[in-house]
């Protein structure tokens, strides 16, 4: 463990002038999960809601994503407080995370275990590299992913798949994981690729996608007559924003594609 902070929180703005954020895992030599690295994590993304930036993309630094969660934090746990520790995870990292009023996107330039995985599977967009690895391993300590990663996973990939991620507890390629629906693209070079996709989503109507946001969470908590039922009052308010009515006006006078956002 380093004395420097865990994580690195960043803002960017865009040529067009969009503020963006960047957090980056730098917690060498492993990028493990522990509870400092947590503790980071939280408050970074604490920052965020509270001011939320245009789109956000997670990333780290280091040969690997993450070797996953610092084991020495399971030591000695009661059933009590195995189950606190979740709760206060899916509390302060998860469910947070998720709710950004944004797009978020995770960059997985190697190794991806455990934690981070369950991270980045409560992002919007997941992007590799060729050389990416996944993997869901709790069973080599007795346990099971536990931060929402076999759910989420299921979400993308069904719940068959998930089973046998899970139970397995084998690395996965991220060319298995783009085939399986999970990562939503493999480039070379991803870093610059995500940055890129960073810049393109902050650019545009950052309203409209916290609304998609809230109907696939809608359909995500109660399938598709629900979100059909909360999809009028979310859609409908975006005819308030300045984005919508000068994306309507730019259209009419001079066509599609040419409109710009300012995020209101």
């Amino acid at each position: 463990m380093t004395d420097t902070k865990p994580t690195r929180l960043e803002y960017v703005t865009t040529e067009g002038g969009a503020r963006a954020a960047v957090i980056t895992v730098a917690h060498p030599p492993l990028n493990l999960f522990d509870k400092a690295l947590m503790e980071a994590l939280a408050a970074d993304i604490a920052e965020l809601s509270a001011t939320p930036p245009r789109a956000l993309l997670l990333r780290a630094e280091g040969k690997l994503v993450s070797g996953g969660v610092d084991v020495h934090i399971f030591d000695g746990l009661t059933p009590d407080q195995g189950a606190e520790l979740w709760r206060t995870l899916f509390a302060r990292i998860i469910h947070p995370l998720e709710a950004l009023p944004c797009p978020v996107v995770f960059a997985a330039h190697g190794l991806t275990l455990t934690a981070a995985f369950e991270v980045a599977l409560a992002c919007d967009v997941i992007l590799a590299a060729p050389k990416a690895k996944f993997g869901l391993v709790e069973t080599v300590v007795g346990l099971t992913p536990s931060m929402g990663g076999p759910q989420r996973l299921a979400e993308r990939a069904g719940s068959g798949r998930a089973r046998e991620f899970v139970m397995t507890g084998d690395l996965y390629d991220a060319a298995t994981m783009a085939d399986w629906g999970v990562v939503n693209a493999v480039h070379e070079d991803v870093d610059t690729a995500a940055r890129a996709l960073l810049a393109r989503l902050a650019d545009g109507p950052t309203k409209a996608h916290a609304a998609t946001k809230q109907i696939i969470e809608a359909w995500r908590s109660g399938g598709v007559a629900h979100a059909d039922s909360v999809t009028p009052a979310v859609s409908g308010a975006l005819f308030d924003t300045a984005d919508l009515q000068g994306a309507v006006r730019s259209f009419l006078e001079v066509g599609p594609g040419k409109a710009t956002y300012t995020g209101q």
